[in-house]
């Protein structure tokens, strides 16, 4: 299942038919040491400062999520000041970004074999499109505000990728089968996400689609 074209694209191999009941069954709990590590479903931003949040939406990003919206805080002052990304936060965000694809089509259905721990092959998959251009100063300084229109339409999808992942939940502890419609709509709500999710990192300065393709 091929993404449309931009910088950050997601691709899984689809997993309708044959479908592993029981750790369909068990999947929350099997998920757990991804959830701490990545997170779960959410458009997370959440940067503490004072103890208070200044922003958050969504659910978790996991322990290494949290690394990198610190990171992502840090990389804001060296783009708006020298538009300069430093090459290290951007490896580190990329493996995270990653993983976190990897432990969200797994824990929402998408894909039956376990994520490994870190970098590794699986069905589900993010490529990064490294292009040689010059940062968007103005587009990163006002990034927050820029992306509330994303924020409050993801809300809105988040929400019925859930229902219809609880859906698929019955249906393949029932059938063994993921319904097609039901899981071409949950990829496609992911691509969205990670689009999101890469933007705010500060990975991308193109503008997210809001599409899920």
């Amino acid at each position: 299942m091929m993404a449309m074209a931009y910088p950050v694209s997601t691709t899984i191999e689809p997993q309708l038919a044959n479908r592993n009941r029981l750790t369909t069954a068990f999947r929350i709990i099997l998920a757990i040491p991804h959830l701490i590590l990545v997170g779960g479903l959410g458009a997370s931003i959440a940067i503490r400062s004072g103890g208070s949040d200044t922003t958050s939406f969504g659910g978790e990003t996991g322990l290494l999520g949290t690394i990198a919206i610190l990171l992502a805080v840090f990389s804001w002052f060296t783009i708006v000041i020298r538009g300069v990304h430093n090459p290290a936060i951007r490896r580190y965000t990329q493996f995270y970004l990653r993983w976190r694809v990897r432990g969200l089509a797994y824990v929402m259905l998408l894909a039956d074999p376990y994520p490994p721990i870190g970098d590794g092959a699986y069905p589900a998959a993010l490529t990064f499109d490294e292009r040689d251009n010059p940062r968007d100063r103005l587009a990163v300084g006002f990034r927050l505000i820029l992306a509330i229109p994303q924020f409050v339409a993801l809300f809105f999808v988040l929400c019925a990728w859930w229902v219809t992942t609880v859906v698929a939940w019955f249906m393949i502890l029932i059938t063994g089968k993921y319904p097609q419609g039901l899981y071409d709509f949950g990829v496609g709500v992911m691509r969205w996400l990670i689009r999101v999710e890469a933007y705010m990192l500060l990975m991308v300065d193109d503008y997210p689609p809001f599409s899920l393709t």
